[in-house]
């Protein structure tokens, strides 16, 4: 047994510490699924939207969150930039940031990784896949993203992340409802029947362009890639450059009829 697979979920690095960011997987009081559901239907009158009045901006969904989960709270970043990590830490210093370490990112998007645990008051946690990719090759064999992109993504995205959410009642995400036609009625805050959890979108209304001038404002690291023709940066075997004008997300999975890795439907 490899040590990837011993340690299916390693701290990049350790923040200062700060109450209520316990290491994942600590024992913590979560409350019940219903009384979680219950605070996501006062998030909508509360935080607007769907018909009950103008959006929350992601400052104040983010407010809403650090008062209502103090010490359960988890962002998930796939550090194709740091504006999330840097929106969130700002209200929640110490923020647990889980980062789905695939094995088959590109070497850009580690130097970002590698960057947002060096500059931000947040805890950078690689979640790792149980089978190292050795061992995914000799259980499924070789270059299983080039027949079966699904069942990669489920191995080494889906399931981890699945495992890696378990000790949080929320988890933030930097959805946004232009990145493609599955994610154009994205709320703010939504219920995540899959993990029973609360899923959290404060960036939903943002385009790309509002993302690049908070990262330039803040002077947050942006992954490289973004300005080098992928405007969506998933796994380096599965993402190719996209032309100007194209769907964002028509460079990732090219040739498959797949737009999402899972983690989102």
């Amino acid at each position: 047994m490899t040590q990837q697979t011993q340690q299916t979920q390693q701290t990049h690095q350790t923040a200062p510490s700060v109450p209520g960011t316990e290491s994942p997987g600590a024992p913590r009081a979560l409350r019940p699924a219903e009384e979680l559901q219950a605070l996501v239907e006062d998030a909508a009158r509360y935080l607007g939207g769907e018909g009950s009045g103008p959006e929350a901006s992601a400052e104040e969904v983010i407010a809403w969150a650090a008062r209502t989960f103090p010490g359960t709270l988890a962002v998930a970043c796939s550090m194709a930039d740091a504006v999330l990590p840097h929106l969130v830490a700002r209200q929640v210093p110490g923020v647990d940031v889980l980062f789905l370490d695939t094995g088959y990112h590109f070497p850009e998007t580690y130097g970002t990784r590698d960057a947002v645990a060096a500059s931000l008051e947040v805890r950078v946690v690689d979640v790792l896949p149980a089978l190292s990719l050795e061992e995914q090759d000799a259980a499924w064999g070789p270059r299983l993203y080039e027949r079966d992109p699904t069942r990669c993504c489920a191995l080494r995205k889906v399931e981890p992340l699945q495992r890696a959410l378990t000790g949080y009642e929320a988890w933030v995400t930097g959805v946004r409802r232009e990145d493609a036609a599955t994610r154009t009625h994205t709320p703010l805050v939504t219920w995540d029947s899959s993990r029973n959890l609360v899923k959290i979108n404060p960036l939903a209304a943002w385009t790309l362009d509002d993302l690049l001038a908070y990262a330039e404002k803040h002077r947050v690291v942006v992954n490289p890639l973004l300005a080098d023709g992928y405007p969506s940066i998933g796994c380096q075997p599965c993402t190719r450059r996209v032309a100007p004008g194209d769907d964002p997300r028509s460079g990732r999975w090219a040739g498959f009829a797949k737009t999402e890795c899972g983690i989102h439907l």
